[in-house]
């Protein structure tokens, strides 16, 4: 066990003195370490290539056409002068002194039936307008966006994660869960936004950041309107939430099988990519090279999320799982346990969803013992492990790397803002979830 730790932290210290201090690309970064921890936790040397490909495959699978759709309409929004249009009425709403408040409400409310990935794809495009619109750096309003969105993502149904935890606990009372979702959720969302407010000391506004908008509108006047700029943006998002709301209302069917299949990210994404194509105004014959531009752009995202996807799944070829319950099923941690074990699986293997599924599969024979087998201490076991599942985010996780190359932060400043924020959510998120077990249980 202590020799696969080591691998690990040696993994991570080499991903992060390769990047930042001799500059290697992530790429590279990436994928060397991905074939040296490989080798060094006794992959077979033929076997490793398809684990490496796999997982690489297998990531892209779930997010590449969404990256590619969520870009062109990033490069739409942009060059149409939409996200001016959104912007402005995002400060007209909230006033331009609370730009970052707006973003991490935005993603606290719209990560709920959507998967956050796909939401920080769509509502990225929004950081460029309302940075210069505030004059607010774009690495701040990035992390707001984004612990937003992270925390539901883990805490609330009908994300994945928290259904399947459920599911795996025998938990049949998913309103219970819900609301001790939506309810954990909010401090935890808040301490991402006071850490994006505390980062706007650290990353001040540049003035070079306004002009790589690269918009095309030259006045007000020609800026389209707000229903035409948004629609690209809402279309998706309410499809994902009919999607997943069809699965907890309706019976199976026709209709529901029509729901499903509109609102999964895919299909969402793509209709919102064609609304875009609306934004062109008459007789502009911008549409194929914004499309190019579009596609760009997103080949770099790809390339490095799909890596990051394949370091992942070398990592889940250690046996961590047996090391954990063998060695922290027999101490008495109640709350903590959940939240250590989650903790230890994502930051290790990159998947929040895995490693919520993991953890309350290993979970469920010791409730009886750990004194959490009510439908309260279930609930607060899918709490807590949800909120270790946040702890932390870093360079095997597909979010960080969609976060990061969305928002053009080198990995540096990405372990210095993203990986910490998502640290301060999982404590805060340990912390609510104890309090709230020392009050119900």
């Amino acid at each position: 066990m202590l020799f696969d730790l080591l691998i690990l932290l040696a993994a991570i210290v080499f991903i992060v003195v390769s990047t930042t201090k001799y500059k290697l690309h992530p790429f590279l970064a990436l994928l060397i370490t991905a074939f040296g921890v490989g080798i060094l936790i006794g992959i077979p040397l033929v076997e490793l290539p398809v684990v490496v490909s796999l997982g690489f495959g297998k990531t892209l699978q779930g997010i590449g056409i969404v990256i590619i759709a969520g870009t062109v309409i990033g490069v739409f929004l942009e060059k149409s002068g939409a996200t001016i249009t959104i912007s402005k009425a995002i400060i007209r709403l909230v006033s331009a002194k609370r730009p970052i408040a707006a973003l991490n409400f935005i993603g606290y409310v719209v990560s709920i039936p959507v998967f956050c990935d796909s939401a920080f794809v769509i509502l990225s495009s929004l950081n460029k307008s309302l940075s210069r619109e505030t004059r607010t750096n774009r690495v701040p309003l990035a992390i707001a966006l984004s612990t937003g969105l992270y925390a539901p993502h883990t805490l609330i149904p009908p994300t994945p994660g928290p259904l399947a935890a459920a599911a795996n606990l025998h938990l049949d009372n998913l309103l219970l869960v819900i609301i001790a979702g939506l309810l954990i959720a909010l401090p935890v969302v808040a301490i991402g936004q006071a850490y994006a407010h505390y980062l706007t000391k650290k990353y001040p506004y540049l003035e070079g950041e306004a002009e790589e908008l690269n918009v095309t509108v030259e006045t007000e006047q020609k800026l389209p309107s707000l229903g035409l700029s948004i629609a690209p943006i809402l279309v998706p998002i309410l499809l994902m939430a009919m999607g997943t709301t069809a699965k907890l209302m309706l019976d199976e069917g026709g209709f529901r099988s029509f729901l499903e299949f509109v609102g999964t990210p895919v299909v969402a994404l793509l209709a919102g990519m064609f609304l875009s194509f609306l934004l062109i105004q008459k007789g502009d014959e911008n549409l194929n090279n914004w499309i190019t531009d579009g596609l760009k752009n997103a080949a770099m995202i790809i390339i490095i999320t799909g890596v990051g996807g394949a370091l992942g799944a070398v990592l889940q070829q250690m046996p961590i799982q047996e090391y954990l319950s063998e060695g922290l099923a027999g101490k008495s941690l109640g709350l903590l346990l959940p939240f250590l074990i989650a903790a230890v699986l994502k930051t290790a293997q990159g998947s929040s969803t895995v490693a919520i599924i993991t953890t309350t599969a290993i979970l469920y024979p010791l409730l009886g013992s750990l004194g959490l087998d009510s439908d309260m201490g279930k609930t607060l076991v899918i709490m807590a492990t949800g909120a270790g599942a946040m702890t932390v985010s870093h360079a095997n996780d597909s979010y960080f790397w969609v976060v990061t190359q969305f928002t053009g932060m080198d990995i540096k400043t990405a372990y210095r803002t993203q990986t910490v924020a998502t640290l301060l959510q999982g404590i805060v998120g340990l912390i609510t979830v104890s309090l709230a077990g020392l009050i119900l249980l």
